[in-house]
């Protein structure tokens, strides 16, 4: 075969068409946006189905998370539509979720492959609502049992008082910030409840706060101690409008930026306090929150009382914090256990 010979049959080599392995169609063909049975051009639909319900936009946005991953997996076997999808196929992947490896070298929780698993489980049986499936293959899909977790860390009220005497009160962000720990100390609330606190939100006349569209958007009104009021009160005269740049911004706290407060930005912030405190303890907001919730109850709060300022839907989430309040347990081990009596 001569020069010319060879680069002809190269040529041909080059255009001709490719074989599709195993009669399978190729990934590209499988994404065409035009197949409306894609599950992968189905979950916006599924998105906006989540929006009409009124479900919040975080819930959504995790969900998406979750199903991207699994239509992922799913994708990578060639399985773009939903009618191929089999139980046994939906049980390889939990398994996958089980023995897959985070980058520190640590499985899931179990907490995380339950939700990888439950808005699994939510997306077929929408699919099967909408009639884009006769049957649902994750309806018996059995669910990972439920991990029973303390808190990782609780602080002692010494301990709390010593963080919140870390921001440097001379300063105007120090005064900013100490109103901030002060705000999660008394009322337990969560990270981004917090952030979206706006100046109207606050009664100082009855000594309470609005949390609008809090987790599962519901709203709930808190009261809040004298102390931490006193604080706000200070911030908003002396601090806020000397970090303002836009006189309409209604957020209570506001960063150096003139900004609504980020909410990563405040998780490194509370964190730092803490970690200054060298209390040998780690943690950031949510920390406040399970202090707030084990000293109260220490001190003889009525545990629906607690419920309803952690904002808990179900009892059962606020009486973890039972096992971790042990004053009473204590009192009682040392009343009645034989070796505290020798």
């Amino acid at each position: 075969m001569n020069k010319t010979q060879g680069m002809q049959r190269a040529r041909k080599l080059k255009n001709r068409p490719k074989e599709k392995r195993g009669g399978q169609q190729r990934h590209e063909d499988c994404l065409d946006k035009t197949d409306s049975q894609n599950m992968a051009n189905l979950l916006p639909l599924y998105r906006e189905y989540l929006s009409i319900r009124n479900y919040s936009q975080r819930t959504i946005r995790a969900r998406g998370e979750y199903l991207h991953t699994a239509l992922h997996w799913l994708q990578q076997r060639s399985i773009f539509r939903a009618e191929k999808v089999t139980r046994p196929i939906l049980e390889s992947y939990q398994r996958h979720l089980y023995r897959i490896r985070k980058k520190n070298d640590q499985p899931l929780s179990f907490s995380t492959q339950h939700n990888h698993i439950s808005a699994l489980k939510q997306f077929f049986k929408w699919l099967c609502r909408q009639n884009y499936l006769l049957s649902n293959p994750a309806s018996e899909l059995e669910m990972p049992r439920a991990e029973y977790r303390l808190p990782k860390a609780v602080l002692t009220p010494e301990q709390v008082e010593t963080v919140l005497m870390q921001p440097d009160i001379t300063d105007a962000l120090g005064i900013r910030d100490r109103a901030i720990l002060e705000t999660f100390y008394s009322t337990g609330l969560r990270r981004n409840e917090l952030v979206s606190l706006c100046v109207d939100d606050l009664d100082v006349e009855r000594r309470a706060l609005m949390i609008r569209q809090g987790k599962g958007k519901k709203d709930r009104y808190l009261p809040i101690g004298k102390r931490a009021l006193s604080w706000i009160e200070k911030y908003c005269s002396e601090v806020r409008s000397q970090l303002l740049i836009a006189q309409y911004e209604k957020t209570l706290f506001i960063s150096s930026y003139g900004e609504a407060i980020n909410c990563d930005v405040l998780s490194r912030l509370v964190k730092r306090y803490i970690d200054k405190a060298e209390l040998g303890k780690s943690g950031s907001c949510h920390l406040f929150r399970h202090s707030m919730a084990t000293h109260m109850l220490e001190n003889g709060a009525d545990i629906r009382f607690v419920q309803a300022m952690l904002g808990h839907a179900q009892l059962e989430t606020t009486q973890i914090y039972t096992h971790v309040s042990i004053k009473k347990l204590q009192q009682v081990h040392e009343l009645t256990h034989p070796a505290n009596n020798q």
